[in-house]
């Protein structure tokens, strides 16, 4: 079986993130950027289930600059067998990713796509969905334990009343949540045989996808600065306060 595993290249969590003095949008320029951590997880997990025996082939995608490809030799380098790469300079919201992933579904028809549940950068959380509704496949979102077997996955899911499990029909959509799995540690010898695997570029018209975007973002500003808090002496200074300060109660 063959699995479709969408990673993308986004600021890194540790990096403190700055709004450009314009208000354009943030600032990428001389920034660390790194995997996605939930497309990070989705990696580890198609090569757990390679290394079990159920998936033959794992095809790592990305989407965006030329840089990107660094990322798709992270994947190859964890286990990824091969890599593709949608080359441009546009910016790519998730339906225009979807549709690119859903051309690339229908040409590599694998048996399973595996996505991280959000990027850390825009916290969107709608590639999965959309590519599942674009695509017609069966999706199971959230998920902290996968199992395959028999043309079917067990996906079990967080919810906010515990756990859900969930079986669905092959080919199908997951998207990784963090309990998933703990990715492993890129050793230098993966990461030397990572350059030697194949890596395919595309272009968004080669697929046949316009990935022109459709919302466009007005203002970007950072949150508010918290005032720093007081200490009170007593319960009475502290109700008085927030009847007549904050005006709470």
């Amino acid at each position: 079986m063959k699995v479709l595993v969408a990673v993308k290249r986004v600021v890194d969590y540790n990096v403190k993130v700055r709004v450009k003095s314009d208000n354009t949008g943030v600032d990428i320029a001389n920034v660390k950027m790194s995997m996605n951590p939930f497309d990070e997880i989705a990696i580890e997990e198609a090569v757990r289930l390679k290394e079990k025996g159920v998936v033959t082939e794992i095809i790592a995608v990305s989407c965006g600059v030329t840089q990107c490809q660094e990322t798709l030799r992270t994947a190859m380098a964890i286990g990824a067998d091969r890599a593709i790469l949608v080359e441009t300079s546009e910016e790519l919201q998730p339906l225009a990713v979807a549709k690119l992933l859903k051309a690339l579904v229908d040409k590599e028809q694998p048996g399973l796509v595996i996505l991280g549940k959000q990027a850390i950068d825009d916290d969107c959380n709608q590639t999965g969905q959309m590519l599942a509704a674009l695509a017609d496949m069966p999706q199971a979102t959230f998920a902290s334990k996968v199992e395959v077997a028999d043309g079917k996955a067990s996906v079990t899911r967080e919810v906010d009343g515990g756990l859900e499990t969930l079986s669905i029909s092959l080919p199908a959509v997951i998207t990784a949540d963090l309990r998933l799995n703990e990715p492993r540690y890129v050793t230098l010898p993966n990461i030397m045989k990572a350059k030697k695997k194949q890596l395919e570029i595309f272009k968004p018209e080669d697929l046949g996808v316009d990935v022109t975007p459709r919302i466009k973002t007005l203002k970007v500003s950072e949150p508010p600065k918290r005032s720093a808090g007081i200490m009170v002496p007593d319960v009475a200074t502290l109700v008085d306060k927030l009847k007549n300060e904050a005006k709470v109660i």
